[in-house]
């Protein structure tokens, strides 16, 4: 198998285990915990799990003293986007939050253009104008109210959060390190975060059913310790953008648990801007396989030249 396809595999899972979020997070929320507890609980849990895996492949934990404050930053920034994309649960459905977070392919592209100076094409222009446009179809509930605009700020906060981190992971010497070693750092670090609040909020809180810690380690295994590792692994291979464009299975899962699991329902205005949003981002990933493609394309028909009137 081949790098490219291996990116791809990696960026697939990543983002599919990570719409799982919703699934094992709102049985919590509804059993009265919050999200900074849900958060620590889930950070702590899928630590060790990544220590087993470094320690299965006979890898070591030592990392030089230059790498220690890039980890702690790309840490911060995961347990960021994590906690308000967690805190916007509260305020809308977990699957319109979903996807309005996968707005983040088009942050990862401005930035991309205008830090790093990539060519923003028009293309990729038209797609941001799609995507803004399926936002503004998810703004309203079928009941007629507009959606929270806290929440909406959260799940923007979150999805900026999340661009810049899979922008600068990419950008940075610890491109070089193991996968996994990158994952079990940003994840310690990450965890700092949620310790601060929790100490100087004191508002911890556990389950109530013993079942639930199940929902904890879930939440430990796949959309965290799975995901970012595959994520990570995703960037290595195959760069930021094709990783953020890969999102798209994200909403795709988040809503589909929404509705079977927990009811949620979807207007035909409603799936329209989640169609449209898809298909923004998906353009975005895909512009240059489609310019080639549409290239092609054209070339099947030559401009044939134009007659010239005779002359009488």
């Amino acid at each position: 198998m081949n790098v490219k396809a291996k990116g791809y595999i990696l960026g697939t899972i990543a983002a599919a285990t990570y719409g799982m979020n919703p699934l094992f997070a709102l049985p919590l929320y509804k059993d009265g915990m919050n999200p900074d507890s849900v958060l620590f609980f889930r950070y702590l849990f899928a630590i060790p799990l990544l220590g087993i895996m470094i320690k299965a492949r006979r890898r070591d934990f030592k990392i030089n003293r230059k790498e220690i404050f890039p980890l702690s930053i790309f840490g911060i920034l995961m347990s960021i986007s994590s906690l308000t994309l967690f805190q916007s649960y509260n305020y809308m459905d977990a699957g319109i939050a979903s996807t309005l977070l996968f707005i983040y392919p088009i942050l990862v592209a401005l930035i991309m253009a205008f830090v790093f100076k990539e060519r923003l094409t028009l293309q990729t222009a038209l797609c941001i104008l799609l995507a803004v446009g399926g936002i503004g179809l998810l703004y309203k509930n079928s009941d007629g109210s507009t959606l929270s605009l806290t929440g909406t700020a959260l799940v923007f906060a979150s999805s900026l959060s999340y661009a810049i981190y899979l922008v600068g992971i990419n950008q940075n010497s610890l491109k070089s390190m193991a996968t996994l070693k990158v994952t079990f750092y940003v994840l310690l670090f990450g965890l700092t975060l949620f310790i601060a609040r929790l100490y100087i909020n004191d508002n911890l809180t556990l389950p109530n059913e013993w079942y639930l810690w199940g929902n904890l380690l879930a939440l430990a295994l796949f959309p965290t310790a799975i995901s970012f590792v595959c994520t990570t692994g995703a960037i290595q291979y195959i760069g930021s953008t094709p990783t953020a464009i890969l999102g798209a299975l994200e909403p795709v899962t988040a809503i589909f648990f929404g509705i079977t699991v927990f009811g949620e329902t979807l207007t035909l205005r409603e799936s329209t801007g989640l169609v449209l949003i898809i298909v923004a981002v998906t353009f975005v990933i895909a512009g240059s396989n489609i310019t080639v493609h549409l290239t092609r394309f054209r070339k099947m028909f030559p401009k044939l030249p134009l007659r010239r009137k005779k002359q009488s």
